[in-house]
């Protein structure tokens, strides 16, 4: 039997995911997802590294995706499960269509630190990218004008906010 926190954790998630599929779909923007972090959040993207902050991440949100929306590009929820404060999901990255009409896809894993009133303390996204890069070439994916190359050095630190790290307790911190 879940706890009530794992259940508010995993009802707030999937109002999350409905809200990225909104925007996936073109009727929100991706700053909306910002206000489901807290004003500590931590946000950790496989090529983009770590982002600190609500008001940064609604801004990362914004640049990181600019040329992806759009162009093909949706996040597919698989599962999630729910223990305590954390939350995995596994989704899938789907980066357009093959010409049989199967997509083009890579699998991607998020794990996210829910700390209540609605909103997640962390979020880190895994994802190969040596797989998105060559799923890339076999599209020969071209960046519209408007898409942004992420940092050449991103911060690489996967810790929680100084506030939150009593939540992880498996790391010793």
């Amino acid at each position: 039997m879940s706890s009530s926190i794992e259940k508010e954790a995993r009802e707030t998630y999937e109002r999350f995911v409905a809200t990225r599929d909104e925007i996936d779909a073109g009727r929100k923007q991706w700053s909306e997802l910002a206000d489901f972090f807290t004003e500590d959040g931590v946000y950790i993207d496989p090529a983009w590294g770590r982002i600190e902050g609500r008001e940064n991440i609604r801004i990362f949100f914004e640049k990181s995706m600019a040329g992806l929306t759009g162009y093909g590009w949706s996040t597919p929820e698989n599962w999630t499960m729910v223990e305590g404060h954390r939350l995995v999901s596994q989704w899938d990255q789907v980066m357009g269509e093959k010409q049989d009409g199967s997509p083009y896809s890579v699998p991607g894993l998020s794990i996210l630190y829910y700390v209540g009133n609605g909103t997640f303390c962390y979020s880190h996204d895994m994802l190969n990218m040596k797989h998105i890069g060559e799923v890339m070439r076999a599209m020969r994916w071209q960046p519209p004008a408007e898409f942004n190359m992420p940092p050449r050095h991103p911060v690489r630190d996967v810790s929680l906010p100084p506030a939150w790290v009593h939540l992880e307790k498996s790391r010793g911190k």
